[in-house]
């Protein structure tokens, strides 16, 4: 690489590390100003540590949107593909208020476990129901049983699963119905459709599945924050 390549290529990591600090900086600052999290909220978010996957829970600002965004829509019915901590899944059912019915679906016992203690913790036991066991399996069990259409989907679990978890989320919908998909940017590289990421394959595939469905109207917003850059999907069944 000739001298001028790696100063560009030095350069760019300094900016890019640079972004990142202050990415993190305002999340922290806009959090502070307009998050509203209590101890019940907190002690979820830092459980995450617990889990099989520390830190891949969302951030406050998303948390306090997914709560907005019931609040918005006027959810009821509220499904979850992938529970971790419970931290989301405590955001939104008290935004749905006590009426509330949110089912989340977790692969592993160690989460379950961990959100369960949370979930009780913030007094929602009565409004969530936490289904252990495979996000694909659960989501079929609901579709047989006949189960009620959900009025908000929020899908944030493996992502190469991501277009089964469409297909069934919009199943389980109505006109109306919203449907949120978590990390849909991932780092930029949703654009490479040369790569062999299983992740980033089942990502554009979702996004391909989105395109072809006239039943879906759709967006796509980039984000970057403390978690770097990425972005979500929302949906919406016509």
């Amino acid at each position: 690489m000739r001298r001028g390549s790696s100063t560009r290529a030095q350069l760019a990591d300094t900016l890019t590390c640079m972004s990142a600090e202050q990415w993190a900086e305002v999340d922290a600052y806009l959090a502070e100003k307009l998050v509203d999290e209590d101890h019940a909220l907190q002690a979820a978010r830092e459980s995450s540590g617990e889990t099989l996957f520390p830190g891949i829970d969302v951030t406050p600002n998303m948390g306090a949107f997914l709560g907005m965004l019931v609040q918005i829509t006027g959810a009821k019915r509220i499904l979850e593909i992938g529970t971790l901590a419970g931290y989301s899944a405590i955001w939104m059912a008290r935004a749905a208020g006590p009426d509330a019915h949110v089912v989340t679906c977790e692969l592993e016992q160690a989460n379950a476990d961990v959100a369960q203690e949370n979930i009780q913790r913030a007094d929602l036991a009565d409004r969530v129901q936490l289904i252990l066991g495979a996000a694909a399996d659960s989501m079929h069990a609901l579709i047989s049983q006949g189960a009620e259409p959900f009025d908000l989907v929020f899908i944030d679990a493996d992502k190469k699963s991501n277009p089964d978890y469409l297909d069934a989320a919009v199943r389980l919908s109505r006109p109306g119905t919203v449907i949120v998909i978590d990390n849909t940017v991932r780092g930029g590289e949703v654009v490479d459709a040369s790569s062999h990421d299983p992740d980033i394959i089942g990502t554009r595939r979702l996004i391909d599945m989105i395109s072809a469905n006239s039943r879906l109207t759709a967006t796509a917003l980039q984000t970057v924050g403390s978690k770097g850059w990425d972005g979500f999907t929302l949906v919406r069944v016509t």
